[in-house]
């Protein structure tokens, strides 16, 4: 069944399957896949990383650089987790999730990946919104919200700093009760209009609602305000290249294609819990697998995944079983994936745009099924000025629920994804009149679509809620050598959460492997 978008059917630049399946990129892919992962590894290491996401790449590589034999096991076919890429036939290559973070990636990725990687780092100055409310654009910063806080919305000066100095004093162990929208009632009472200018943005960055700790979005917020949002200038495609390189530079086993189905624990001398290894297969062989051993276990699947699908539920502490069941997870996403012909141009557009036809602004309609709000990251050639032919492409991303999507039958899901694509292209209509003349490849994807490539629980894009937090760093507490590290408590998601949660977890297990190594 097709559908059809105005002056164009999307039949006629959806995937062409069988120029898809003999095109050499997707072939490639494929005998990429079908290597056999496990062969000549080895039977024991000191640490084996589950999943190639940043925060499990990460830490492999601090661990690596510290001395450590670390094993780094991906399922997939490709490291990056849901910061990843993939290309279409026409010479279209798109980014996952390379949206925009703050300008602390820049000292992260210095720090504990390499110079160039730093270098490549540069802001994107023109962020825009377009909802019924307002319509502005703004470099993203501090200096510029404070512009627009006293100049649009006629918030006074003193109150407007006064905002930042408060959000710039709040810490994760501050015991702070008050939701988001508390906090925003409290500076700027009955505003709607600025909650949803401060908040949107947010949202789509990590996943955050206005019924969340305050304390989560203070701390996030002011990361971005420091400096402004900044991108990867060369796509994930090389970046991923430049951080593998830096793995096998430090000594980090890269096994790709290798699912990780069991943690495997014991009991030490006390009693107490503790890692002995995993076990592992083939992602794309007959289903049989191998046992490893290892001293200890950086998961960055997923901390209810961790918990509640590598374990058994008989080696779980009873206390830490019930929290991971209770942990929630935050919302998942959808995105279209809109590519520009060879030779097709976009005027400057902005690089982020929010875009809503809701008012007022609400949580709820953010994430529900028909939700009119969405974010479009236009990447200009320049993007990829490496590439043969830079080009155009649009990514439009909304978040949604899981449960709106997990059980709709084939024909209804068809239809669903159809619809994402048709408001897409209605929606930058709105901007670029030209768009679809300008448009020969679509698709779109789902939440299911995320669990089913990065197995996120119920296709999470952004982790859990602030209490999964306390649950992952407390892990190791309850299973000896069992780490967690990944997106969580919405303070530790996105691409520098992450990376920095895999630069302290990967401290923590150091500590304690050199402990263990001293008879401590």
């Amino acid at each position: 069944m097709f559908f059809q978008v105005k002056k164009f059917a999307v039949a006629d630049i959806r995937p062409n399957y069988r120029r898809l399946f003999h095109h050499p990129t997707f072939r490639a892919q494929q005998r990429m896949a079908s290597n056999t992962s496990l062969a000549n590894i080895q039977g024991r290491y000191d640490v084996i990383v589950i999943g190639g996401g940043l925060a499990g790449m990460t830490g492999a590589h601090a661990l690596a650089r510290l001395g450590h034999k670390v094993l780094l096991l991906e399922h997939h076919s490709r490291l990056g987790g849901l910061a990843t890429f993939f290309k279409r036939p026409g010479g279209h290559t798109f980014d996952v999730s390379l949206h925009g973070f703050p300008h602390g990636m820049v000292k992260s990725c210095r720090k504990y990946w390499s110079p160039e990687i730093a270098a490549a780092i540069r802001q994107l100055r023109d962020v825009r919104f377009s909802n019924p409310e307002f319509q502005l654009g703004t470099t993203f910063d501090r200096e510029d919200f404070s512009r627009l806080l006293d100049g649009h919305f006629r918030v006074p000066r003193r109150r407007v700093a006064d905002f930042f100095e408060h959000l710039r004093g709040m810490n994760y162990y501050d015991r702070d009760g008050r939701t988001t929208r508390e906090l925003f009632e409290e500076f700027f009472p009955a505003r709607p209009d600025i909650h949803r200018f401060l908040l949107e943005p947010i949202a789509y960055a990590n996943g955050s609602t206005l019924e969340d700790p305050a304390v989560a979005y203070g701390i996030v917020f002011s990361n971005f305000m420091s400096k402004g949002v900044f991108i990867y200038q060369g796509g994930t495609d090389r970046l991923l290249a430049q951080m593998r390189a830096c793995l096998r530079a430090a000594g980090v086993e890269i096994r790709c294609n290798c699912l990780v189905t069991r943690i495997h624990t014991g009991a030490d001398a006390g009693g107490m819990p503790c890692v002995r290894g995993v076990r592992v297969q083939d992602a794309h062989g007959d289903g049989s697998g191998r046992d490893l051993a290892c001293t200890a276990v950086l998961s960055n699947a997923g901390i209810k995944d961790t918990l509640l699908r590598l374990l058994r539920a008989e080696e779980v502490p009873p206390g830490l079983l019930a929290g991971a069941s209770a942990v929630r997870v935050n919302n998942s996403t959808a995105q279209v994936y809109i590519g520009i012909r060879k030779g097709g141009t976009l005027p400057p557009l902005g690089d982020l745009v929010f875009t809503s036809a809701a008012s007022p602004f609400s949580s709820d309609e953010l994430v529900s099924l028909h939700t009119t709000s969405r974010t479009y990251s236009i990447y200009y050639p320049d993007t990829r000025p490496h590439t043969r032919t830079p080009r155009h492409a649009i990514v439009a991303s909304l978040n949604q629920r899981w449960e709106d999507w997990a059980d709709m039958d084939d024909a209804a899901y068809a239809r669903h994804k159809a619809r994402l694509v048709e408001e897409a292209l209605d929606g930058f209509e709105k901007h670029h009149p030209r768009i679809r003349s300008q448009v020969d490849w679509v698709e779109a994807a789902t939440p299911r679509t995320i669990e089913r490539y990065v197995r996120h629980w119920h296709g999470a894009s952004f982790g859990t809620k602030f209490e999964g937090l306390k649950l992952s760093m407390d892990l190791p507490a309850n299973i000896k050598g069992l780490y967690h590290a990944g997106s969580v408590g919405i303070i530790m998601s996105g691409w520098l959460g992450t990376i920095n949660y895999g630069v302290i977890v990967a401290a923590k297990m150091d500590a304690a492997l050199r402990s263990a190594d001293n008879g401590a």
